[in-house]
């Protein structure tokens, strides 16, 4: 099989993909850094045991330590709605809203590779 077979075929298995991946971008005030950790850290925790969450990342910045992204990984479209409506997402929600330096913003994005399987 040459490349432009192989490539083909891969990109056609890719298309097939259907998870949701969320980034959240936080930033948080500066002396809320730990104590958001914390609560976040609490959060995914509980988060990546949902049927409908394939992973639930934390990721702060290395030059500014007060800015966050939530790297949120669903398995179907209505997984992110089960998430909110979950008592440790709320308790989360409630617990970090008054660290927040500005309000948090996301930006969707649908997989293309590796294979839902693959997760």
């Amino acid at each position: 099989m040459g490349w432009d077979q192989s490539f083909t075929q891969t990109a056609a298995t890719a298309k097939e993909t259907t998870m949701l991946v969320v980034h959240v971008h936080v930033h948080v005030k500066p002396e809320s850094v730990e104590a958001f950790r914390i609560a976040t850290i609490e959060n995914a925790s509980n988060s990546v045991q949902e049927p409908g969450i394939a992973r639930f990342d934390l990721v702060q910045q290395n030059d500014d330590p007060t800015r966050f992204i939530l790297v949120e990984v669903y398995r179907d479209a209505d997984a992110p709605t089960r998430h909110k409506d979950t008592a440790h997402y709320l308790k989360w929600r409630d617990t970090v809203a008054s660290m927040m330096a500005e309000p948090r913003s996301a930006i969707k994005y649908e997989t293309r590779f590796p294979k839902d399987s693959q997760w």
